[in-house]
């Protein structure tokens, strides 16, 4: 192999995710997909923007900003970093902006109409005051400028009105103020016109109230210009050993919604006199964003924007399928012993899985249930269940990971509850996050149950992140199961696993030896490749080795939805090593690691994505995948992945997110040719299922 100093540059995976952002721009600017599914992919490139800025630029700054001698590389390293995502971004913006009016435009030409408060006529602004007065009138009470220091107690969950008031009088005189814009649904519909259908930000909405929100107050003419700060998202969790974590999560919620401002983004119309008032209460440093818009801000409410029943402008359904192998009449405990079995949501039902927790919390032979929780729906059927069994004598373990960014406040909710219900409760461990998710059903005769999934165990991600779900009663499978609640309640223990990859222990090891066993097969002559499916690939070790792999004539071939930090633009001939950005109506989210293996192929799936914070800083699992039916299925949708040329994207360093292309393309995007296999072989299944019942009455 070259030197390592000849190998291609390591990309940075904060650019990497500017390039992943931009692959769901172009998902909306296509004109192929529907017109309100381009508003959604809008909405989500927005909302990601949001969030990256408040976690991943948030965290840039702090670097920068420490101002330690130790540190001065990494400062210097992020203060590159930041501007090259602000080149970007600025950019990128552009295009959006762009892409925002094109599909504006493309609605009304459908007879959507979004109409701004200067377009409204007598009939509208008759609807528009009622509307006002039925369900605004009250929530909005203006803040003068002249009357706080800072905007600290502000949410940047919020979109702003800055307001510019005249004064009746000979010369003009001024008074500036602002307020938050209620979160009662962005858009609101406007009666219809003959058959046509006209909707309206809040935004004008409240525009076209101002006199009433000002009532008495003897001002003649307002201006109004929107504007949204993004804060730092990073809690500081309190040290202080008198607080249980409980307490210390609770109190890091409240610092992160006072954290310091990082990202502005205001109406370019707004006034200087006025944008001078914001500005001097945001208090914000050198190296943060300040940005030009327009009229509008958070277009991540693009993702609710009504429909107007237009289901000829959404997505045809593909609506989950119940598979009749997990046939309702027999116990699931029992399929399960008979053979493994997968799910592959949102394709398949969750309602299998849910339906396996609650035959667990009411089967006699069950005695225990132990289950690791990362996110929970709003009104979890999961939790329910868990809490059933508890109060039916099972004995019930739940693992809460507390640090699930953006979600602690609901987890800390949820947590209290399963212990009122009597569920033991555990946080983890100290220092790493509980990213696995696992469950073990514990029998009192013959095989236990586990499962082992690559996404939450959440009804409402399972209707749209792709992910898989393997139920198993293999015995060397459900004792290293059993092992991994054991170790994230004694830690200090020494536990080894036989089967399961498990971070931090042996993940990352087990993962360069399979590897190093590839590039030997090779040199060796023996079959030899790597393909992957995963989120993200930013470990810099792992890197180096997809890299050394490469350069050994190992083919690899990769589906990576977001981070990827590998350049294959300057790839010397005769290296194959080609990446795959897959973004379509369902969030890819599975993560399977195939391997040749010298002919003895090996495939795996679960938790881990290769970051440094899966691989070191987590409690990840990741299994191997026996039963030949599973594995050929696991096998099925890593190659469909590669062959989809419909929306897949070829990831290469650039960030020209230029269309895949392969030498045998799938006729479909491969979301819905997995959709189609997968009804197919549920007519299969259910054929031999009625042809089976038939032969075995007649046996009778």
């Amino acid at each position: 192999m070259k030197k390592d100093n000849l190998l291609p540059s390591y990309l940075e995976r904060d650019i990497s995710w500017m390039y992943f952002n931009r692959r769901i721009l172009q998902e909306a600017c296509k004109d192929s997909v529907p017109l309100l599914e381009r508003m959604s992919f809008l909405g989500i490139y927005s909302n990601n923007l949001d969030e990256f800025f408040r976690v991943r630029v948030a965290s840039l700054n702090r670097i920068i900003e420490w101002g330690d001698k130790s540190a001065v590389k990494e400062a210097k390293n992020a203060e590159k970093i930041v501007k090259q995502i602000a080149r970007l971004n600025s950019c990128y913006i552009n295009d959006y902006e762009a892409a925002v009016d094109t599909v504006y435009r493309a609605l009304s030409e459908n007879g959507i109409h979004l109409i701004s408060d200067n377009e409204a006529d007598r009939d509208q602004l008759s609807f528009i005051r009622t509307y006002y007065r039925d369900k605004l009138d009250g929530l909005i009470v203006p803040v003068w400028f002249t009357a706080v220091k800072r905007l600290d107690y502000e949410s940047d969950e919020n979109i702003y009105f800055a307001i510019k008031a005249r004064k009746a009088c000979e010369k003009p005189k001024f008074d500036y103020a602002y307020f938050a814009i209620p979160v009662k649904g962005r858009f609101v519909r406007l009666p219809d016109r003959n058959g046509e259908s006209y909707i309206m930000y809040i935004d004008d909405i409240i525009r076209c109230s101002l006199d009433e929100i000002f009532i008495g107050s003897g001002y003649t003419g307002f201006e109004a210009y929107a504007f949204k700060f993004t804060r730092d998202a990073e809690m500081e969790i309190d040290n202080d050993r008198r607080n249980g974590i409980l307490q210390k999560i609770s109190k890091g919620i409240k610092s992160r919604k006072k954290g310091e401002p990082l990202r502005f983004i205001y109406d370019e119309k707004m006034p200087q006199d006025l944008l001078k008032r914001v500005l001097s209460k945001l208090d914000l440093e050198n190296n943060d964003t300040i940005l030009k818009g327009g009229r509008y801000q958070n277009h991540k409410d693009l993702m609710q924007f009504p429909d107007c029943g237009r289901k000829d402008l959404k997505f045809k359904p593909m609506p989950p399928i119940t598979r009749s192998s997990l046939d309702v009449r027999k116990s699931i405990l029992d399929l399960i012993r008979e053979s493994d079995r997968f799910l592959h949501v949102p394709y398949h039902s969750f309602s299998h899985f849910l339906r396996l927790l609650h035959e667990a919390a009411t089967d006699r032979r069950v005695k225990s249930i132990k289950i690791s929780l990362y996110r929970l729906a709003k009104d979890s059927r999961v939790v329910k269940s868990l809490i059933a069994a508890a109060r039916n004598g099972k004995k019930v373990t739940v693992v809460i990971e507390l640090l699930a960014r953006f979600d602690e406040e609901s987890n800390i909710v949820w947590s209290q509850k399963l212990q009122d219900a009597g569920v033991k409760v555990m946080y983890g461990v100290e220092g790493l996050k509980v990213h696995s998710k696992v469950v073990f059903i514990g029998m009192k005769q013959g095989s236990d149950i586990a499962c082992i999934s690559t996404g939450n165990f959440h009804e409402g991600n399972a209707r749209t992140y792709t992910d898989c779900i393997l139920m198993t009663a293999a015995r060397r499978i459900t004792e290293d199961v059993g092992r991994v609640f054991d170790f994230i309640e004694k830690p200090y223990l020494p536990i080894t696993f036989k089967e399961l990859l498990v971070s931090p222990n042996e993940m990352k090891k087990r993962f360069i030896s399979l590897i190093n066993a590839e590039i030997r097969n090779r040199l060796a002559g023996k079959p030899s490749y790597i393909r992957m499916k995963v989120n993200h690939i930013t470990d810099p070790v792992m890197v180096k080795k997809i890299y050394e792999a490469a350069y050994k004539g190992v083919p690899v071939d990769l589906i990576v939805r977001g981070n990827c930090s590998l350049d294959t633009s300057r790839l010397p001939e005769g290296c194959h090593l080609r990446i795959n950005g897959i973004i379509d109506r369902y969030l890819e989210h599975s993560r399977i690691f195939i391997f040749a293996s010298g002919g003895q192929e090996k495939v795996f799936i679960g938790s881990a994505d290769w970051m440094p914070r899966n691989l070191d800083n987590r409690i990840e699992v990741i299994t191997p995948v026996y039963d030949p039916a599973v594995r050929k299925e696991m096998k099925l949708i890593v190659d469909y992945g590669l062959r989809d040329t419909v929306q897949g994207r070829l990831v290469d360093g650039s960030g020209d997110n230029l269309p895949w292309s392969c030498a045998d393309p799938l006729p479909t995007g491969s979301q819905e040719a997995l959709y189609s296999h997968y009804s197919d072989m549920e007519a299969d299944e259910s054929g031999n299922g009625e042809k089976q019942d038939k032969d075995h009455g007649r046996q009778h």
